[in-house]
């Protein structure tokens, strides 16, 4: 029963800025961690940040320089990425995703879990960055 749902994507100027949801039912977020990623065409599947169960955050190389910021608002059960200076290489389906209470890879220290560690996944939300 547990979903996640994304919404928020469209298109959007370079240097523009969008904010991504990710509903989440079937569970809450006091016992799970929210993960986002990207997919581009032909690419692999990209981690950019992440939020705990208790609020704290993983973020990327890119979400740590400020332009991807992750939030929540456990009264409406939702997660958000917040995304700012966004360029045409910024396209892709943002995915949202849930593992069990913290971000951190089981692999690999103190870094973000990787795609293969989040157990339950979104369909996805387009963004496209383009003028």
């Amino acid at each position: 029963q547990l979903q996640l749902v994304e919404s928020g994507g469209g298109l959007v100027q370079p240097g523009g800025s969008l904010r991504l949801s990710c509903a989440a039912s079937g569970f809450t977020l006091d016992y799970y961690a929210i993960g986002w990623f990207r997919q581009a065409p032909g690419k692999g599947r990209e981690g950019l940040s992440c939020i705990s169960s208790t609020g704290g955050t993983t973020n990327s190389a890119d979400s740590g320089k400020g332009r991807f910021t992750v939030a929540r608002d456990t009264a409406k059960n939702t997660v958000y990425l917040g995304m700012s200076s966004l360029n045409p290489e910024d396209t892709a389906v943002y995915y949202c995703a849930a593992k069990a209470k913290s971000c951190y890879s089981g692999s690999y220290y103190y870094t973000l879990a990787r795609e293969y560690e989040f157990d339950y996944w979104g369909r996805g939300t387009q963004v496209t960055v383009s003028s």
